[in-house]
């Protein structure tokens, strides 16, 4: 049956025409002129039906043929086909504009071609008897056009209409947007935008992966420690082997005593003793003296080991490199249980063990001593001093040399950072007492020796104050040129051989740039010195309370 069409002075007419269809999905009143189509069609249908009631049944004249043999309609019978016909593509043309296409008449029905013929279109009233076959082959055309216009013009899969009834009434879109299909991508954009996308995350996943590799490069071992991953801190169990010594001074906690440990063999890390000490909430009292122990130890085994007695050498001493002699006579005293006065009284008079000095400044040898019981100090004394003239004798130096070599030496030691650097550091006195050199630069200017004289060896800093740079002493290397009057620490091996066979190079400066590392930089000019002191500058003040 006919469908209702809404009258023109229907004030809602505008808004129901803008509304999709339910059953195809598009407006019915893109164009305006649909309804006006429709009625056109009607009328048309109408005018048609009563010409078909007016002409005769039959005439002679359709007797007659063509000259190719098809049968001619007269003017009679051709006045209500085309009538027919005309009604006909009115409808189509409704039910173009009905199916969201924009075509009209004959161009409706050219976009049909080669299309398939289907539509779910209402295909408009019919008429019965002769006037329906009448005009049956002339409306097939036009309804099979419009059908596939239809077809050809529904909107692409997977498009979104701009807007919808819930959309309208909640104010998201307005009466004009309704229906309206969403605007494709062009060919351009859908070839580019996926390129994009991946070259942003290639970036975004390179980022990640540097950075990731970045940050674990410097915390990774801090993260694997927190979570129990990595390498463990501590040895097995019976892999114990070996024998070293380990000396405790008073005053010594687990954090001091935990790297000696380390240095000597006995725990696998630095902080294996004082991390186990922690994570078992271990109280431990640091008794002083030398205690012998094994190698590869666990840190349960080490407190284990230090509360045994027989593991205390009561009569045992270990001295470091780069003591003074004040501070060797302090570990003597307190690991040997001697007085110290009685020391004291033992280092008054050196040449009762035959140094041809007027103090035992560097003649006490740093090393590992075993003692009887009832050693006495001046037993203690000769068998420290006897070591020394081993070590000058084992270097090669003449005896009428050893003091001038156990002074450089004693340079070395406190300068050095490092094995290599200990034969750098010798070159760079030799070279500045050289009197071409001296003449030049006129004086030593060694900081270690300056700070002894002024009596700021434990300052813990390794540059000097302006008021040590001015006190007036024989050790002030700035202020009097040539080697100081003494040695100013006890030297070992290493840096006696060195103070007898300086490395070979131009060097005239040398300042460690970095105190963490030992980092030492050595130059041969001024202006070379000045940019290696800026270095050492900048890490300072990055570095604060470091030893600057």
């Amino acid at each position: 049956m006919p469908e209702n069409t809404p009258p023109e002075s229907d004030p809602f007419a505008d808004l129901y025409g803008r509304l999709p269809d339910p059953r195809t999905g598009s407006r019915a009143a893109d164009a305006p002129s649909s309804r006006r189509a429709a009625r056109e069609a009607r009328r048309a249908e109408n005018d048609t039906s009563a010409a078909g009631d007016a002409a005769p049944q039959t005439s002679p004249a359709r007797a007659s043929e063509s000259p190719t043999g098809s049968p001619q309609p007269t003017a009679a019978e051709a006045a209500p086909r085309s009538a027919a016909a005309a009604a006909d593509t009115a409808r189509a043309t409704a039910a173009g504009h009905a199916a969201g296409t924009s075509r009209t008449g004959a161009a409706g029905a050219t976009a049909g071609r080669g299309a398939v013929a289907t539509s779910d279109a209402p295909a408009g009233p019919r008429r019965s008897g002769a006037a329906d076959a009448q005009t049956q082959p002339a409306r097939e055309p036009a309804t099979v056009g419009a059908r596939s216009a239809a077809v050809a013009t529904e909107p692409a899969p997977g498009t979104v209409a701009s807007g919808s009834l819930e959309q309208l009434f909640t104010g998201q879109t307005t009466t004009h947007e309704i229906g309206h299909t969403a605007p494709q991508p062009t060919r351009r954009r859908r070839r580019v935008g996926p390129w994009i996308a991946l070259a942003v995350v290639v970036l975004l996943v390179g980022g990640i992966a540097g950075g990731g590799f970045a940050l674990w490069n410097t915390y990774g071992e801090r993260v694997q420690a927190f979570f129990g991953g990595g390498e463990p801190l501590d040895y097995e169990a019976g892999q114990a082997t070996g024998e070293t010594r380990v000396t405790i001074v008073s005053g010594d906690t687990g954090e001091s005593v935990s790297p000696k440990m380390f240095e000597a063999g006995v725990t696998k890390a630095s902080n294996s003793l004082y991390k186990y000490m922690v994570d078992n909430n271990v109280a431990f009292t640091f008794q002083p003296g030398v205690y012998k122990l094994q190698q590869q130890m666990t840190s349960e085994a080490v407190l284990l080991a230090l509360r045994q007695p027989e593991n205390r050498l009561n009569y045992s001493v270990q001295l470091r490199e780069g003591l003074t002699l004040a501070q060797s006579l302090d570990l003597i005293a307190e690991q040997l249980a001697i007085p110290r006065a009685d020391l004291d009284a033992a280092v008054a008079d050196p040449s009762q063990y035959g140094v041809p000095a007027s103090t035992l400044e560097g003649w006490i040898f740093p090393a590992t001593y075993d003692f009887d019981e009832g050693i006495t100090a001046p037993q203690v004394i000769d068998t420290m001093v006897k070591r020394t003239m081993q070590s000058l004798d084992t270097a090669g130096v003449p005896e009428g040399d050893r003091e001038r070599i156990l002074i450089i030496a004693s340079i070395i030691e406190r300068e050095a950072r490092s094995s290599e650097d200990f034969y750098k550091v010798s070159r760079v006195i030799e070279n500045r007492l050289q009197p071409t050199n001296q003449e030049t630069f006129g004086k030593l200017e060694m900081d270690s020796t300056v700070q002894y004289g002024a009596g700021e060896m434990g300052s813990g800093s390794v540059s000097t104050s302006e008021e040590a740079r001015n006190s007036d002493n024989p050790w002030n290397t700035y202020m009097y040129p040539g080697l100081p009057i003494g040695p100013i620490a006890n030297a070992g091996d290493l840096a006696i051989d060195a103070a007898m066979k300086p490395a070979d190079g131009p060097w005239l400066y040398f300042v460690t740039v970095n105190l963490d590392t030992g980092e030492t930089v050595f130059t041969s000019t001024l202006s070379e010195h000045e940019k290696a002191v800026a270095q050492w500058q900048a890490w300072c003040a990055d570095n604060p309370n470091s030893g600057c």
